[in-house]
């Protein structure tokens, strides 16, 4: 049986505080408790690390999901370990998938194309 969480976090806003974009979260546990956290993302970390501004809310909701939760601490920040860590996962990934695809399919260079053209009527005084 999949271990449900014990608090869900829900994205409800952003903002821009010198070079940083910090995300506002609501946590709430399975009794209906809400608790608020925010977490920071140096965004010229982010550059450098090649992550999207499309990917900080997920990355950092999943910063949450595994903080620990004997902590009272509801202001986190995405470090750059945080994001060597997950550029390097990236990475890998891409390299996994790149050993997965097929090499693309040569075709045969003596009737390529003849199926759908129809054989063609030798003309007179051509050679072949």
């Amino acid at each position: 049986m999949a271990e449900v969480p014990k608090m869900q976090f829900m994205l409800t806003g952003f903002t821009q505080d010198t070079g940083f974009r910090v995300f506002a979260f609501e946590g709430v546990t399975a009794d209906r408790m809400r608790t608020s956290f925010t977490v920071r993302a140096d965004l010229a970390l982010t550059r450098r690390y090649g992550i999207q501004m499309q990917e900080l809310p997920l990355l950092c909701r999943s910063l949450l999901e595994r903080r620990d939760e004997s902590t009272e601490t509801h202001i986190l920040t995405f470090t750059e370990e945080d994001m060597r860590v997950h550029a390097t996962e990236r990475a890998a990934a891409r390299e996994a998938a790149a050993h997965k695809r097929k090499p693309p399919r040569r075709p045969s260079g003596e009737n390529l194309g003849a199926a759908w053209r129809g054989l063609q009527p030798k003309q007179p005084g051509s050679q072949a």
